[in-house]
């Protein structure tokens, strides 16, 4: 924070909730993140975010200025993060809790069980912090990607917290031991384990998460390639696209299908007019979410009016093939990616 910044920050102490709104709204984007990587839930890194504010702004006359007032939001933000975990079960994707599926079965009913949740990158904001701030020398190794979101699941809250402020924020363990309230030596014993565990679920070629980027532009012509074909209902196309050990999903259905013969299979009967699996027809728009590339899906039936809003998908591609598809079937997302909920039939 600036030299000016200390009278915006008495300002709101005094009362001014306006100086107080300028204050938060400058860190709502990052905080926004800090609480989905924690959560895995978007929907609940939103509540979490105006619940560090509410926090906040009752506790405001105990901000003493011994940190930032950045680092201060942080410390009530993980805070709140960790009361909403305890005792919760870990956010899952499919491929988690059982094996893959058989396509010639019907599809299983959708379940309750705590799915995570997809990202818009448009809300994505990277921290970008003075030199003076603690994670400034460690922007570059922000991550929100669901492989990355899908093995911290598997941490203690407190281990999550530890492993996101050193490794992902790059705090001390000096500053990360203060917001916790701890020891030095428990937040380097707790992060020690952290990483080990991670090793244990990351797939193995991301063991070391690296810097994300935007997609290439080979990325970026495979995708347009399997709009095209979903959108034509070919078959073939859409096969030519796919690696040969592809894994698709679709939550909040359990099921998941591993190899291109199976989701071929799969979108076989669900593609067929004839069949009484049959979806419908598709329309596609491109879109981002968890630093990956993504497509929200529209669908229509032969009997209604409209495209209506179906799944957010999110892609892995690799050597100009999609090597995974993760496809939130919850309509409930799109407002977050700025998109309408229906396009007319005669959209193109």
């Amino acid at each position: 924070m600036g030299a000016g910044d200390d009278v915006v920050v008495a300002a709101a102490r005094a009362g001014d909730e306006g100086a107080f709104a300028m204050l938060v709204e400058r860190h709502r984007g990052e905080l926004r993140v800090h609480c989905y990587r924690m959560l895995g839930s978007f929907d609940e890194s939103e509540d979490l975010v105006q619940e560090t504010f509410l926090r906040a702004w009752r506790n405001l006359e105990g901000f003493e200025g011994r940190s930032t007032f950045r680092a201060w939001l942080y410390r009530i933000a993980t805070n709140a993060c960790l009361d909403v975990l305890d005792g919760r079960a870990r956010r899952v994707l499919p491929q988690h809790l059982a094996a893959p599926s058989d396509p010639s079965l019907a599809l299983p009913p959708r379940t309750d069980v705590a799915w995570l949740q997809p990202f818009p990158d448009r809300l994505w904001e990277p921290a970008a912090p003075s030199e003076a701030e603690p994670d400034a020398v460690a922007v570059t190794r922000e991550t929100i990607e669901l492989a990355f979101l899908a093995a911290i699941q598997h941490l203690p809250p407190r281990q999550r917290a530890v492993l996101i402020l050193r490794d992902v924020l790059g705090w001390p363990a000096k500053q990360t031991a203060a917001l916790l309230e701890g020891s030095v030596a428990s937040v380097n014993s707790a992060l020690q384990r952290a990483r080990v565990t991670m090793k244990e679920h990351l797939p193995e070629r991301r063991l070391d998460w690296a810097p994300s980027a935007e997609p290439t532009e080979r990325e970026r012509a495979v995708l347009r390639r399997y709009m095209d074909a979903v959108e034509r209902a070919d078959l073939a196309a859409v096969a030519d696209l796919l690696a040969e050990d592809v894994r698709t999903t679709m939550p909040p259905y359990p099921m998941w299908f591993q190899g291109r013969d199976s989701v071929m299979a799969a979108l076989a009967a669900s593609w067929d007019p004839c069949s009484p699996g049959y979806v419908g027809r598709f329309h596609m728009v491109p879109t981002r979410a968890n630093m990956r590339p993504a497509v929200a899906t529209y669908v229509r039936r032969p009997d209604e009016p409209a495209y209506r809003a179906f799944a957010i998908a999110v892609f892995e591609i690799e050597d100009g093939r999609i090597v995974a598809a993760t496809a939130f079937h919850d309509p409930g997302l799109f407002p977050a990616f700025e998109l309408p909920m229906a396009l007319p039939s005669t959209h193109r």
